[in-house]
């Protein structure tokens, strides 16, 4: 099958249609193209939940499917990776977006209500991008930090721009004597997982909670609701510093970050190194791709999110599970990646992990 970003012509549309109409519920739809789809009596509705960091991706997605595939809807609601998760858990949702996998306490047969009784979940890695430090500062158009810095602007030890720690990062630059106001999400996200996550590895003397989804009470900022609510936040406020999935960033700056002696900043490329240094979480299946990021390794983008798509093993309903797959198995796929890419900026899958993610996606029933 061609792996180029699929046009839906009539006939196209029409052959994918006929094809799934003739898929069992354990065959998926060949990668590449974003085939599923109904019939008369089948599912023609899904609904997922989950991270509003690949909101744009999932737009692009679903645009991509029900074009290919009309009479089917695709219902993704980008209300956070908590609510996403949730949504999986209690069976409100067909499949989660979330901006972490599964934890191993929240794994195991029983736990999801749409998933069989015997039956755990899968988390397959479907979105990487880069987590950008967003700022608006008076003056200020080009701003580096390291790990450090970052952590005290964001636990509260720094508390204005001209502070000498990031003036040394900064010569020359125009650093107000003005209050940092730094701007953390009010939701459970797996965008602060990650960017915590950042903080907890490389900055540890510093930053001394945990990763987590929740902004720890200890530590100061202004809350707002959502990626989009971060990035309002910032662009409305003065003098302003957030993070938000750098697809959304729009005209905001984007701060370098310092690893080793090289500053990076949020590009995808560089992104996408930090998934090439990850490894694969001990003790899962094997159809499951939980990774753990290496936040430390020079030569990369330290802060980037890894968006996974979690899904049943084994759904209580086949009709679920074909469209599952279906839906899935075209955004894991190469040309999914690269129509996303085209919209989101994210950084596409390596072809060796589209097809060890097709192989997962084919294994779900």
């Amino acid at each position: 099958m061609s792996s180029k970003k699929i046009v839906a012509p009539l006939a196209l549309v029409a052959a994918s249609v006929i094809a799934f109409s003739g898929c069992a519920a354990n065959e998926a739809t060949p990668a590449g193209r974003p085939g599923g789809g109904s019939t008369a009596a089948g599912l023609n509705r899904l609904t997922g939940k989950g991270a509003s960091s690949m909101s744009v991706a999932q737009t692009t997605w679903v645009a991509d499917f029900q074009g290919a595939n009309p009479g089917v809807t695709v219902n993704y609601s980008p209300d956070g990776s908590g609510a996403g998760r949730d949504a999986f858990k209690s069976g409100a949702a067909h499949f989660a977006g979330s901006d972490r996998a599964l934890k191993d306490d929240e794994m195991g047969a029983g736990k999801f209500a749409g998933c069989s009784a015997d039956s755990s979940a899968l988390n397959l890695p479907v979105y990487i991008s880069p987590i950008a430090l967003i700022y608006k500062v008076d003056g200020v158009t080009d701003l580096k930090l390291d790990a450090e810095t970052a952590a005290g602007i964001f636990s509260g030890q720094i508390t204005t721009w001209n502070d000498p720690k990031i003036a040394a990062l900064n010569p020359g630059a125009p650093l107000p004597a003005a209050s940092i106001t730094a701007v953390h999400r009010s939701d459970d996200s797996g965008t602060t997982e990650n960017f915590t996550d950042f903080l907890a590895q490389a900055a540890p003397s510093i930053w001394t909670e945990k990763a987590a989804g929740t902004w720890p009470n200890a530590f100061p900022g202004e809350a707002a609701k959502g990626t989009a609510g971060v990035v309002s936040a910032v662009e409305s406020g003065k003098n302003t510093i957030g993070y938000a999935d750098e697809s959304q960033a729009g005209s905001l700056g984007k701060a370098q970050i310092k690893v080793g002696s090289e500053f990076f900043g949020p590009t995808a490329d560089a992104a996408a190194k930090l998934v090439d240094n990850a490894k694969k979480v001990d003790g899962r299946s094997d159809n499951d791709w939980s990774l753990k990021l290496d936040r430390k390794a020079e030569g990369q983008y330290p802060i980037a999110l890894v968006s996974y798509a979690i899904v049943c093993e084994t759904y209580k309903d086949p009709e679920v599970a074909k469209l599952v797959k279906s839906y899935v198995g075209y955004i894991a796929s190469d040309a999914g990646q690269k129509s996303a890419q085209a919209k989101a900026g994210n950084a596409p899958l390596s072809a060796d992990m589209v097809a060890k993610l097709k192989t997962s996606v084919d294994s779900v029933k």
